[in-house]
């Protein structure tokens, strides 16, 4: 096979863009934290990208995309720390694509990047830093990397083949398992210190709309690449996430508007994103109208979930990881069962709208409750793990969260006082 650079340069600037997402979603997160837990908060998101980093060529990989495909579950050891990748010659293993095996590495490591940061907005605040990457560290190698090859793995895949549900570039794999396992976290940590009994706004609203920004602009990559090549499947993709996102943010604009009486910039960047994740299990197989559906839908769905059911049921969820997340990706599959165009269909199976037929339809909705079963039941076993770990503890303690964790636990302030020295 011969290297195609056109589709390589496209796949290096995806790459990049969807890299960019991780370092974004700290300013957003950054942004809906409290003052005293900026830093803390940050830090989460880019040390992530630190310990993915290293477990993705460890193993991360090879358990997602290694072996021969004979296992639906799992990839394989044949690939540890990326081994025959590289061979002779100056561009090394090629994809069916015609781009290089070790760029396509380096797209889906930034992948899991950004599905393990996103975790870490549920637990905000509150949970011991060394614990969160223990456990980080071991659910990307047992859950992301396995629940990827369910997905997009070879042929054979439990949830992509058998089960036969779509999902373009991540509404199961990233969103829902990411989303899932920060409301599962938040439950096993408890509510933050005076939880009840204060208000927990947004310290800086311009972080929260420059992380939106940079998540949007990352996002084309990050469902543009997801077509492997630059054609007409990518700029379908790429319109339908711009769509999508414009659409949920007007959406939120409108219920804010006429819950409260007046649009915010937070709820703005909110509905930006819940927009985003809706549209990601579907960005490549649906009409741009569909895409504009599902981002007017999601927004009212996510203002629910983070309004009236956190409230309700009393989790406390610090910056809606599993609001916007699990509720928006859930919604994402369902809604792609729907609207997918039967030409456009990687199975055959189009959506409920355009066929009369709920195959499609049970096969989203089946694949989502196996997403749902694989992560609650190893993110349980590995929450425990780490919690034996630790002793039992995976929370700091009462005085470093009443101090503040940027100072109690990373010595540092992200508004130091400034009286006119640079002490």
């Amino acid at each position: 096979m011969t290297l195609d650079t056109g589709t390589t340069a496209f796949m290096l600037v995806c790459t990049m863009l969807v890299l960019l997402m991780t370092p974004g979603l700290a300013f957003f997160y950054g942004g809906l934290a409290r003052r005293k837990n900026v830093v803390s908060t940050m830090i989460m998101c880019f040390a992530a990208i630190g310990v993915v980093g290293i477990a993705w060529v460890v193993a991360g990989w090879s358990f997602a995309y290694g072996g021969d495909g004979s296992n639906p579950c799992f990839g394989g050891f044949d690939q540890l720390l990326l081994s025959g990748i590289v061979q002779e010659g100056e561009q090394g293993a090629l994809t069916e694509g015609g781009y290089p095996v070790l760029l396509d590495v380096a797209f889906q490591m930034a992948f899991a990047m950004i599905t393990c940061a996103i975790i870490t907005g549920a637990v905000a605040g509150r949970m011991r830093f060394g614990a969160l990457m223990a456990f980080i560290f071991i659910w990307v190698l047992v859950v992301y990397s396995p629940l990827a090859h369910m997905v997009w793995g070879k042929d054979g895949s439990l949830i992509g083949d058998i089960i036969g549900a779509l999902d373009f570039a991540g509404g199961d794999v990233v969103h829902i398992s990411s989303g899932v396992t920060g409301l599962l976290l938040c439950l096993a940590l408890g509510k933050r210190r005076d939880y009840a009994f204060k208000s927990y706004r947004p310290h800086n609203v311009p972080f929260v709309a420059l992380g939106a920004g940079l998540l949007w602009f990352g996002w084309f990559g990050f469902n543009g690449g997801s077509a492997f090549a630059a054609d007409g499947t990518a700029t379908l993709a790429i319109l339908n996430t711009l769509v999508a996102s414009a659409a949920g943010l007007a959406s939120w604009m409108v219920i804010e508007r006429v819950r409260t009486g007046s649009p915010t910039l937070v709820g703005a960047s909110t509905g930006l994103v819940a927009g985003l994740v809706v549209i990601t299990p579907s960005a490549g197989y649906v009409e741009p109208w569909a895409a504009l559906v599902m981002g007017a839908i999601v927004s009212p769905a996510v203002y629910f979930a983070t309004s009236a059911l956190k409230p309700h049921f009393g989790y406390d969820d610090a910056l809606d990881a599993f609001g916007c997340h699990g509720i928006g990706g859930i919604l994402g599959g369902i809604l792609t069962g729907l609207f997918v165009v039967p030409e456009l269909s990687p199975n055959g199976n189009g959506g409920l709208i355009y066929t009369g037929d709920f195959t499609l339809l049970g096969q989203q909705v089946l694949g989502i409750l196996v997403t749902l079963a694989i992560v609650i039941v190893l993110d349980l076993v590995i929450i425990a793990i780490v919690r034996a770990l630790w002793h039992g503890e995976l929370r700091v303690s009462k005085s470093e969260e009443a101090r503040g964790l940027d100072v109690a636990v990373h010595g540092e302030s992200a508004y130091p006082a400034f009286t006119g020295f640079d002490a």
